[in-house]
């Protein structure tokens, strides 16, 4: 591939030069013939002549490009082709390379941003095995590969006589978040080939400056500009194509009142057009040319172009529910008098026989389906971080009864309305792997929801549940890049055609102002440096990064549930209520994920340094050697900062249970190795029960040694598998339980169970 573009770059630095030749020697050759035809004089009196008539007569630029004058059309195409060519092989864009592009033989290309220029661009080439034709089919169906596209419209088309064509197109793209407004574009859109053999997509948009028709009016849509932009394709020899993308827009953030001063960088950062569009088709393309060749398998025995229609169906159900446009049935529901939560509402059942619902989901006596959503501004907050939290911890934020009530949708009686409550009935989750994108920035998955029944009447509820999930962005170095987290419960059955209703949670990045002074802050998913770190507490700094960054980012939340008439306000109350309980936890992980918060160049992995750990950490120590007589750590190492860093830094996984009558042990501490096999987060950790971590020998083997433990105070257990948080088997050669009782050695009140 690097030799292919290089000797591409080669032709086309040629072209460009007998390009900027011929263009010089043209302008000198008008120039001449203006001179030797006029007179300073009258050349005088043709400006002002000219200019009076054109304040007499105010006529568009172009007069003679419109709907009914191709060959003013086919003008405007060929003024787009150049500019076109001149950005995607030329230096009519200032371009820079865009960082955090992951470099190699696996690479998808290379990728280039502007600087300083009108709007923003984005320019990519790359190499695939696909013929050209295909890949320009491929291409031309934006909505399969760009997310944001609500529909498009090809309105009208005509040939040219060289074979190519002209089209006049609507586009309607979605808004990222609840706080903009929705884009739509009027393009001009010319296909054709080159001396070459080379294919050539162009498209621009149809302004008063450039002639031609008028487009649509809009109403719920801020007009946008596309400029030159588009794909040249170049067959390579023994098969495949060199693809250059440029995508070119102006959005419009001259509009003030369709954009918030805060949310700017969403409508000019080429990071975020990079990504959403110019990446995004050519890993589009990439992907179906190596399902195309059989390079992919996937499980299950799906198809791929199935499973990547659930991928699409989410998205699009995810932006509808965001957007909540008038013409696709919603209307706004009025507040409590809170304006922090939005409530809408889908009452038009022919709504709801589209790609991502079923008709099933809409109660025939009458319903419908409420989208309760919310948006806030983070600090300091990773995208990619905070929805792998999400993803990882669903019990963190998510309510089983909650759950339970949106999975009882695809039933023909659903339960009556849950009341919202912070913890919920506990549940487990385990995920199951579908399908996966060539680079791993896009994952479709089932989420099997485990219920546990602790009361008779929790029993109802208590029973396993599935989710079909889409996640993508957690690449922490893809810069610009949104991270997603959207799902939608399915039955068991979970059929091709199934309906879905998708709810979840959007983090775009929005800016990052450098940090000039001080170190950088390491982020972590360990949320103990915030949770568990006292405010006074001082930290040796560790190796940090190079640079610290103060990330804004903007959080959009939807959830989707279906409703009754009789029992509309009772679901609008649950469903309001309920994303405050979820905004409220996002926040609580989001403040302990911001590096903000911790002090300044803390190490990747923190330590809880609060009083109560060097306590736990103490305690552990002193008890192990009472009853084990050995020593667990080093005897030099009793002062308790040095204790505590060198239990935390252990190389065998230490964790502590819970020790409660009629309770099943709950973890409540595991050092770093032990946070590493469950595959979790001290926060997360206190979710855990002992037994649903041990196998069954394991569970066997505790219970055969457990009065010995207490007695005696200690026990070892023989080799065995548990299980991680992710549902992964972890292997063990030896365990060691004992008991760890306070400074005053009461066996009576003892504090945990020590495991390692």
């Amino acid at each position: 591939m690097n030799k292919l573009l290089m000797e591409e770059n080669d032709r086309l630095q040629k072209q460009v030069s007998h390009l900027v030749y011929e263009n010089g020697y043209m302008k000198q050759q008008l120039q001449t013939a203006s001179v030797t035809t006029t007179d300073n004089n009258s050349c005088e009196s043709v400006v002002v002549s000219g200019q009076h008539q054109q304040q007499q007569n105010p006529t568009p630029r172009h007069p003679q490009r419109d709907a009914n004058n191709p060959a003013g059309l086919l003008t405007i195409a060929e003024e787009t082709l150049a500019e076109f060519l001149s950005k995607a092989t030329g230096t009519a864009v200032d371009w820079v390379q865009m960082i955090g592009m992951k470099p190699g033989p696996d690479s998808i290309g290379i990728v280039a941003v502007s600087r300083n220029c009108s709007g923003v661009a984005a320019r990519a080439c790359g190499l695939v095995s696909l013929e050209p034709t295909k890949v320009a089919e491929i291409l031309k169906d934006r909505p399969s590969w760009y997310r944001d596209c609500r529909c498009i419209d090809v309105l009208s088309i005509i040939p040219t006589a060289n074979g190519g064509t002209i089209e006049l197109i609507y586009m309607q793209t979605y808004a990222p978040t609840t706080l903009a407004a929705a884009r739509d574009f009027w393009t001009l859109r010319y296909t054709t080939s080159l001396e070459d053999g080379s294919l050539v997509i162009c498209e621009r948009s149809l302004t008063s400056s450039t002639g031609g028709p008028t487009g649509p009016p809009t109403t719920s849509f801020v007009r946008a500009e596309m400029l030159p932009s588009g794909f040249l394709i170049r067959p390579c020899d023994g098969g495949g194509s060199i693809i250059h993308i440029v995508d070119h827009v102006d959005l419009d953030v001259r509009m003030v009142w369709s954009v918030p001063e805060v949310l700017r960088p969403l409508y000019e950062s080429s990071k975020i057009l990079a990504q959403k569009m110019t990446i995004a088709a050519l890993r589009h393309i990439r992907q179906i040319a190596q399902e195309t060749n059989g390079e992919i398998q996937y499980g299950g025995g799906r198809q791929p172009a199935v499973l990547r229609t659930f991928s699409q169906r989410l998205c699009r159900g995810f932006n509808d529910a965001v957007n909540g446009f008038v013409d696709d049935g919603w209307s706004l529901m009025g507040s409590d008098g809170v304006e922090d939560v939005t409530i809408m509402i889908n009452s038009s059942p022919g709504k709801f026989f589209g790609s991502q619902y079923n008709t099933s989901m809409v109660p025939s006596f009458g319903g419908g389906v409420l989208c309760a959503k919310a948006s806030m501004l983070l600090q300091s907050v990773p995208p990619a971080l905070l929805v792998r939290f999400l993803r990882e911890h669903r019990s963190e934020w998510a309510d089983y009864g909650i759950d339970t009530y949106s999975a009882a949708c695809l039933k023909p009686n659903p339960y009556t309305v849950p009341c919202a409550r912070p913890s919920g009935f506990p549940s487990s989750q385990v995920i199951l792997p579908l399908a996966h994108t060539v680079e791993h920035e896009e994952f479709l998955e089932v989420v099997r929801l485990e219920g546990q029944a602790f009361t008779p009447e929790d029993v109802a509820l208590a029973r396993d549940m599935y989710l079909l999930q889409l996640c993508s962005g957690i690449d922490e170095n893809a810069v610009g890049a949104c991270a997603q987290l959207v799902f939608a419960p399915i039955d068991e059955s979970f059929a091709d055609n199934a309906p879905l209703l998708p709810s979840g949670f959007r983090v775009i990045p929005l800016d990052s102002k450098p940090v000039m002074d001080g170190p950088g802050a390491a982020r972590t998913l360990d949320l103990a440096s915030t949770l568990e770190v006292g405010p006074g507490s001082n930290r040796s700094t560790g190796d940090g990064e190079p640079n610290s960054y103060n990330l804004r980012s903007v959080l959009t939340i939807a959830f989707q549930f279906t409703f009754e008439n009789h029992l509309r306000d009772d679901v609008a109350s649950m469903a309001r209520q309920y994303v405050r309980s979820v905004v409220g936890s996002v926040q609580r992980v989001a403040m302990a994920i911001a590096p903000s918060r911790i002090s300044p160049g803390l190490g990747p992995k923190s330590l809880p340094g609060s009083p109560e750990a060097l306590t736990l950490a103490r305690w552990i120590c002193r008890s192990y050697r009472i009853h084990t007589g050995g020593e667990l750590l080093r005897a030099d190492s009793q002062s308790g900062d040095t204790l505590l860093k060198q239990l935390w830094n252990h190389s065998d996984a230490i964790m502590c249970c819970s020790l409660k009558t009629n309770a099943s042990p709950v973890f409540t501490f595991a050092n770093q190795a032990g946070l590493d096999m469950l595959e979790t987060t001290l926060v997360a950790l206190q979710d855990i029960m002992l037994d649903k971590i041990l196998d069954e020998a394991g569970r066997k083997s505790l219970c055969a040694e457990f009065s010995k433990i207490m007695q005696q105070g200690f026990a070892h257990l023989p080799a065995g598998i548990c299980v991680s948080s992710m549902g992964r088997p972890v292997s063990y050669e030896q365990a060691i339980v004992w008991k760890v009782v306070d400074d005053d050695n009461d066996d009576a009140a003892n504090h945990c169970l020590g495991l390692m």
